[in-house]
């Protein structure tokens, strides 16, 4: 442990702005926190403990995710515990645990409108993200080292829509402050409904500091659309539809909200406006309040 404390003060003072990230499995504590403060002082450490309880629950049959739904929100337990990646490393696709797109329960377009949507819901969880390369091509095989990814899959619409879809993902997380500004302090994150396991849905907020912005994401992990759905929301205003992962665009079906909803004075979980919202299949749609 002294070598590793050691390690980690000297590279951030000779290095201003170096990340050293521990990929670490157990419940050993304090892995990101300072060395004067007891801890080992890396940047951050690998929540293997996230990865593992949503593989494990993406693939399962949609209709059995109702009995799994706490192993999706027991993450936020200790979600500030350390400064935590959310990774989806090469471990999972190698040894026969299959890629992640395979992993998938379902038909052809179930698989890949079930990765986008998790791909979404990943996003908006609070902690940085590690995604293995060739996940956002929706590769068939196992990563091999010996071998090149599958960049001929590019040619297939539904590969390319996936790539589309992770790039619109990655500019909106750059762009947008609500989804990494607090991502280790709890003033950035609020459930919506954590409890809805009948529906297999998923809905919470996101906010920057000051809270000046908010950015609501309903993740529905079924193949079934959920129409009429209602969500509670904090303040009043227009929320705009800013990412659909069931966007034609990326291969989905097109089932949306028409750009956005106006909040309605209808109190709802606990909040007083709320937000009657369509629920697309195996998606993930984030709405942002207009200023």
């Amino acid at each position: 442990m002294g070598f590793l404390k050691e390690f980690n003060s000297l590279a951030h003072r000779e290095f201003p702005g170096v990340l050293t990230i521990a990929e670490e499995s157990t419940a050993w504590p304090m892995v990101s926190r300072p060395v004067h403060l007891g801890g080992l002082g890396f940047s951050f450490k690998w929540n293997m403990g996230w990865m593992h309880d949503n593989l494990v629950y993406i693939s399962k049959e949609a209709i059995h995710r109702k009995y799994h739904h706490y192993d999706v929100t027991f993450s936020m337990i200790y979600a500030y515990t350390e400064n935590f990646v959310l990774v989806v490393s090469h471990d999972e696709v190698v040894h026969g645990k299959r890629s992640l797109l395979d992993k998938r329960p379902g038909d052809l377009w179930q698989k890949f409108a079930g990765l986008r949507g998790f791909f979404g819901f990943m996003f908006g969880h609070p902690g940085k993200k590690l995604n293995y390369m060739g996940n956002e091509l929706g590769q068939w095989n196992e990563w091999d080292c010996n071998r090149s990814l599958d960049w001929h899959l590019l040619s297939y619409p539904l590969h390319a829509q996936l790539h589309e879809y992770v790039k619109a993902l990655n500019h909106l997380y750059k762009n947008e402050p609500a989804l990494w500004s607090l991502d280790h302090e709890p003033g950035g994150f609020e459930w919506i409904d954590c409890n809805d396991s009948d529906n297999s849905v998923f809905s919470y907020l996101r906010f920057d500091e000051g809270r000046h912005d908010c950015l609501a994401f309903v993740t529905n992990f079924t193949p079934v659309p959920r129409r009429s759905y209602r969500i509670g929301v904090p303040m009043p205003g227009r929320y705009d539809e800013i990412l659909n992962s069931d966007s034609e665009l990326f291969g989905g079906s097109n089932l949306g909200n028409a750009g956005g909803v106006d909040a309605q004075q209808i109190p709802w979980h606990g909040r007083p406006y709320s937000l009657e919202v369509v629920c697309p299949p195996l998606a993930t749609v984030i709405f942002k309040r207009r200023p």
